[in-house]
């Protein structure tokens, strides 16, 4: 096997193993001090359970990483990584973002203080002259003067964090989304030859999938099932949100030009990003405030109609991978530019809860 496929495998195992081996111990230790995530009337789980799950996604991939890059890489003879200014802030940011998690799952923190410290933590990118600069065509914009571009970076990135961080709401979907996304985002970095970022990316998919089979499928009686918590969701989002800007830069530094920039970062984030959006626009209408948590996200919708948690779950990860072919065959197929794609990707997501309203009116329900 050629190194650039070994390099990101074997991230991928050695951070899954690291999530097998870590996150019983968390399980065990949230246990024996109590720190557990109480359901509630807005909550749809029904046992208390250990909400530490995320703690370990940082450390696994940066530890995935470090042994493939300094080990593996070695043995190879190949140079693959370099240290970029804008990679030591996004470690110093996401540094940030990762102990405000863990702040709030042990302690707890005001939404408004979270809110804060992502807006530190995105704010930290364009000072290292990485942010959005090209719109591709979308509306008719294509290069983005820096004072637009600078504040533009700053409300993607909290708005992916947020997106991520709010549709933690059943087992496996902040996961499950993250995880289509990265493999995504691994096939864009692969293709542009970008090794070090594959790595990364694998490492932090591997944990994700040692996290899920705890989450999913581990039972709340034996105290084998745990959640991610703020220190998983917010770490995700931020990194999510890192790669959204780093492979929509059109830049020399970053990546150069690639007519599919834009529209294959947004497509891998369509179901979180459209579903924060409705949210706040829900709020705003019936003048309720925009961090008070409900029940009106997607897959509180889908449960109101009936679905069990893995089926809610399951239609969701169909819908996200519908916008992935549909989006695929509307770009690469047809050949439409990105406002044509993202206006027709809205209008079906508005036709599916208009869909989903109709259902859950006629049941009566309170999530229409």
């Amino acid at each position: 096997m050629s190194s650039p496929l070994l390099l990101p495998l074997a991230a991928f195992l050695v951070s899954a193993l690291c999530g097998w081996g870590v996150i019983p111990l968390i399980t065990r230790y949230c246990r024996s001090r109590g720190l557990y995530d109480q359901p509630n009337e807005r909550k749809v789980h029904k046992h208390a359970i250990p909400r530490l799950g995320g703690i370990c996604f940082l450390p696994s991939m940066l530890a995935s990483a470090l042994i493939c890059i300094f080990v593996l890489d070695g043995a190879v003879s190949q140079r693959i990584v370099t240290m970029s200014l804008w990679s030591l802030i996004f470690f110093v940011s996401l540094l940030i973002i990762y102990a405000t998690g863990i702040m709030d799952d042990l302690v707890g923190l005001p939404p408004i203080a979270k809110f804060v410290a992502q807006i530190v933590a995105a704010a930290l990118l364009p000072l290292s002259n990485l942010w959005i600069n090209d719109a591709y065509g979308l509306f008719g914009f294509s290069e983005i003067p820096p004072y637009i571009g600078y504040a533009l970076t700053v409300f993607v990135v909290v708005l992916i964090n947020n997106a991520i961080n709010l549709i933690d709401g059943i087992d496996g979907l902040a996961g499950g989304l993250s995880l289509l996304a990265l493999g995504g985002f691994l096939y864009a970095f692969a293709r542009e030859g970008m090794a070090g970022y594959c790595i990364l990316i694998a490492g932090l998919m591997g944990v994700l999938i040692a996290y899920l089979y705890f989450n999913i499928w581990g039972c709340p009686e034996r105290g084998t099932k745990i959640f991610m918590g703020d220190s998983g969701s917010l770490t995700l989002g931020f990194i999510l949100a890192f790669l959204f800007v780093k492979f929509a830069s059109n830049s020399n530094q970053a990546i150069p030009y690639r007519r599919d920039g834009l529209i294959l970062s947004f497509t891998l984030l369509i179901v979180p990003v459209f579903d924060v959006f409705r949210v706040v626009l829900y709020r705003l209408r019936h003048r309720q405030p925009l961090f008070k948590a409900d029940k009106h996200h997607i897959h509180h919708k889908l449960l109101a109609c009936g679905l069990s948690q893995h089926q809610a779950l399951a239609a969701i990860l169909l819908l996200a991978l519908a916008f992935v072919a549909l989006n695929i065959a509307l770009a690469w197929g047809l050949e439409l530019t990105v406002t044509p794609i993202v206006l027709i990707d809205i209008a079906l997501y508005v036709l599916f809860h208009i869909v989903l309203d109709l259902r859950l009116r006629r049941k009566g329900s309170p999530a229409a």
